[in-house]
């Protein structure tokens, strides 16, 4: 008795809360976005233009791979809810859409015959790119610059076995890829996907020599920054930036040289010294030497290591230590600033860790998708266009702040909120007379601003 009477509550309370479920033969598209990406992918050259580089169907392929990867796809399979998307086709300028394992097929073709020609093809995409937005720099006290952040970050591949992959400093299995970011905004200037037991400073003399001829057809008025973490503290890379027009700021790697070194040139007075608190001295200073290599090639001139030295003797209680704690920062530049704006521009370097993060878990990049490392290569390649054509959309949105559904403070948006809000906006495709019409719900809260950007871009 008392189980009947509990169906019936139970079956009275589904009544009230049912929702009908039926399909429509009308065609819907939940990535309304993606006429966004396609503007960009047309005006740089990508999905559209003349080129005697590559040929159409490698244009279609790389065209279809981006569109996947602004939506933050990386599987090929996930192609194939997209092959009969009529918004998909037409925003991208697709003839057709092709099946997951003829996708794979011609990806793999395409690394085996024409991988200089496509990797050319896509540096030039993402140079037009680039060329067409915004590049804010940072202002200090004597001068303004462009940062050009260069680091690596493993990809975390574990448990498989494609080819490249291997241990990585992190401690997984992986690739160690290095990246280039411009600008404040974050934007992707270059890439290079390496095996993960690559020690980061192999080869990278030559990627940023690559990194300079990609600046010097950017064509920049606002001078330069290189800034590298420690690993990259080595003669090669120094000489490299050193010869270059542009300004440099590279970490040191005091490797074994003694804390108590820097603490003798800290305390002869060659700096400044002040006490932010009762026991804690900071010492800030230039020391102007010569690189330790300089022996063997004497064409880098002296260097200016600009250093801090932090000593305290005791904690931020004030309860003293039995011996005192140092801590010593040197840095190689050619900056013409004083130390503490140096240190300053140096630890903004760390927003590039943020924009690692952007690519690997906004974009679903960590795990790549080929066993393969050249597929994986040319992937990376698309993805740094797919980046840089969401990070455009975001800026562009940020333009229209009283626009935005919520208020917004910070310079930029992830990645993975310009994806939910904008790239997966829904809307009905209407074909009429030849034409397509992609309609948005007037009441979404995002319409305003997708207007404004489809009209800006």
């Amino acid at each position: 008795m008392v189980y009947n009477e509990l169906a019936k509550k139970t079956l009275s309370t589904r009544r009230v809360n049912l929702i009908n479920l039926n399909s429509t033969p009308d065609t819907l598209s939940s990535t309304g976005g993606i006429v966004l990406a396609g503007k960009i992918f047309s005006k740089s050259g990508l999905s559209y233009g003349e080129s005697d580089t590559i040929s159409k169907k490698e244009r279609q392929v790389l065209t279809i791979l981006a569109g996947l990867q602004v939506q933050g796809r990386t599987r090929f399979a996930e192609i194939e809810q997209f092959r009969h998307d009529q918004l998909f086709r037409q925003a991208l300028n697709l003839s057709r859409v092709y099946a997951p394992d003829t996708l794979r097929l011609y990806v793999e073709q395409i690394v085996s015959s024409a991988s200089g020609r496509v990797h050319a093809f896509l540096d030039q995409v993402n140079l037009n790119l680039l060329q067409k937005v915004k590049l804010t720099s940072i202002v200090s006290q004597y001068g303004r610059y462009i940062p050009v952040d260069v680091d690596v970050s493993p990809l975390d591949n574990s448990r498989s076995h494609k080819e490249g992959v291997s241990r990585t400093y992190k401690g997984h299995d992986g690739y160690a890829p290095i990246f280039s970011y411009i600008g404040t905004e974050g934007y992707m200037l270059d890439e290079q996907l390496r095996p993960g037991k690559q020690h980061c400073q192999k080869e990278t003399p030559e990627y940023l020599q690559a990194n300079l001829e990609k600046l010097e057809k950017l064509q920049l008025d606002t001078p330069i920054l290189f800034r590298l973490d420690s690993g990259n503290d080595a003669f090669d890379t120094l000489k490299v930036l050193a010869d270059s027009p542009h300004y440099f700021l590279i970490k040191r790697n005091l490797r074994r040289e003694p804390h108590q070194k820097w603490i003798d040139i800290a305390e002869g007075g060659n700096g400044s010294c002040y006490e932010p608190r009762p026991g804690k001295i900071v010492y800030t200073g230039v020391l102007t030497t010569s690189h330790p290599k300089a022996k063997e090639d004497s064409s880098l001139a002296l260097v200016d290591q600009v250093y801090r030295v932090t000593i305290r003797s005791t904690d931020h209680e004030g309860n003293a230590y039995l011996f005192p704690k140092s801590e010593v920062e040197v840095y190689w530049t050619n900056l013409y600033e004083d130390p503490e704006t140096v240190i300053e521009l140096y630890h903004d370097h760390a927003t590039s860790e943020q924009f690692h993060s952007e690519l690997k878990t906004d974009m679903n990049f960590e795990r790549l998708p080929s066993g393969k490392l050249s597929v994986n290569k040319l992937l990376l390649h698309i993805a740094m266009i797919s980046f840089n054509t969401i990070r455009c959309i975001e800026q562009a949105a940020l333009e229209h702040e009283k626009l935005l559904p919520y208020r917004h403070k910070g310079k930029r948006k992830r990645l993975r909120k310009v994806i939910d809000d904008i790239i997966r906006v829904a809307g009905k495709v209407v074909t009429h007379a030849r034409s397509l019409t992609l309609k948005i719900w007037d009441h979404d809260p995002w319409y305003p601003v997708f207007n404004q950007l489809y009209l800006q871009l």
